[in-house]
């Protein structure tokens, strides 16, 4: 099965939080903070929402950062992923 979203949404599967800080420190789960970057895993249609039209311009593989109050978790065939209006992702992560 896969997820195909609606409109503007975006799924997107969260990165893991790092196990040390950058100075070696090892952290514990409870102070291990979720990072708010993302793989995007599909991409809605886009198209009139409302009165606006949305022209979507992420894809499937782009690394993005997202507002951390802007999605909504769900679980789906065992794994857990983030479903976002694509306003919401802040932006796009390039190497």
């Amino acid at each position: 099965m896969k997820l195909s979203p609606l409109g503007d949404k975006v799924v997107l599967k969260q990165l893991e939080a790092e196990e040390t800080t950058k100075s070696g420190l090892i952290l514990t789960s409870q102070s291990k903070e979720k990072p708010q970057e993302a793989i995007v895993v599909a991409v809605g249609p886009g198209g009139m929402v409302g009165d606006t039209k949305v022209e979507m311009v992420l894809k499937e593989g782009d690394h993005v950062i997202f507002s951390r109050y802007g999605a909504m978790e769900i679980k789906f065939d065992g794994e857990e992923y983030l479903v976002m209006k694509q306003n919401d992702i802040l932006a796009v992560v390039k190497d």
